[in-house]
């Protein structure tokens, strides 16, 4: 292969992989959100002590005793560390299990082997913080997964109120 064709080879895979990236969510899209790390001194500061141990230390609130879990407005629910979207209301169902289950995340979640407790789960992350897990019970005609999110890890942006926090960009991911 020679050079100049080595170097659209190039060119072509990375614009394949920006463009994976891209729909993935592994880029995030412009917003007027801010979507920046703090310090762990500012995370102690601005977070309450449930938020700081669920996104910082991995923990998991209560069950039936959360700020989400039976919350069905219209909207966003956005990373409480950062700002950053993860999750629509749109693709929020009723599962039972006393925390918001979401059939599945808009972006910006990783996904970790987690052993803890004497279990084999897979931990769902932001790129700041612990946010649940997800299972494979959730609805079969939305996927069969059940992102089980603590509330202490999102905040809710309703709709009515995306375009003034920054979040016209996600009004799609809500419907009409």
């Amino acid at each position: 292969m020679r050079p100049t064709e080595k170097n659209q080879w190039v060119k072509l895979m990375v614009g394949w992989g920006m463009g994976l990236l891209i729909a993935t969510g592994a880029i995030a899209l412009e917003s007027k959100a801010t979507m920046t790390q703090p310090s762990q001194k500012e995370l102690r500061r601005r977070l309450t002590p449930i938020q700081y141990y669920v996104t910082q230390q991995s923990g998991t609130e209560p069950p039936f005793k959360n700020e989400y879990w039976d919350h069905f407005e219209p909207g966003i629910y956005v990373d409480v560390v950062t700002g950053e979207p993860l999750f629509s209301s749109a693709d929020k169902f009723e599962s039972g299990c006393g925390w918001p289950s979401f059939s599945h995340s808009r972006r910006g979640v990783t996904y970790h082997t987690d052993e803890s407790h004497g279990m084999q789960r897979i931990e769902v992350r932001s790129r700041s913080s612990h946010l649940g897990h997800v299972f494979d019970d959730g609805p079969v005609e939305r996927g069969g997964k059940r992102y089980c999110i603590n509330s202490a890890a999102i905040r809710f942006i309703p709709q009515s109120k995306m375009r003034e926090q920054g979040y016209e960009a996600y009004l799609d991911w809500v419907g009409p």
